[in-house]
């Protein structure tokens, strides 16, 4: 199986955004290094023929830290199987961590909710591969 592309949000001044860049970060560099990937949202949204041949028919999952959806959205748009959208959102609000830090550094709080979108994340590429 090839490896699975997660594509956080780029959202650079939301804390959310961070939320999802950290918990791809953990899973790329950590917790999945041969079975996961990932690539630059803000590349891919520029439609480069390169990106959008690699992306073709790649699953990925997105996480994305607001309604608009733009890694879910752009992902698809370059022709990648979107397998799950995940919300870094959602994660803050199902733990009640209301202050998880800020766009540029995460408490206590911002890290836990990191490790619960990383570990959604393993136990979906686990499940991908019959694990």
């Amino acid at each position: 199986m090839s490896k699975v592309v997660v594509i956080p949000c780029s959202g650079m001044g939301k804390v959310y955004g961070l939320l999802a860049r950290e918990a791809a970060n953990k899973v790329v560099n950590e917790l999945k290094k041969d079975e996961a990937e990932t690539k630059c949202l803000a590349y891919i949204v520029t439609g480069d023929d390169e990106i959008r041949d690699y992306m073709n028919g790649k699953k990925c999952i997105t996480i994305d830290g607001c309604p608009k959806m733009c890694a879910a959205k752009n992902a698809r748009e370059a022709g990648a199987e979107v397998v799950e959208e995940l919300k870094s959102t959602d994660f803050a609000k199902q733990m009640r961590a209301m202050k998880p830090g800020t766009a540029t550094y995460l408490n206590e709080e911002g890290w836990q909710v990191v490790d619960a979108i990383a570990e959604k994340i393993t136990t979906i590429i686990d499940e991908m591969e019959g694990k």
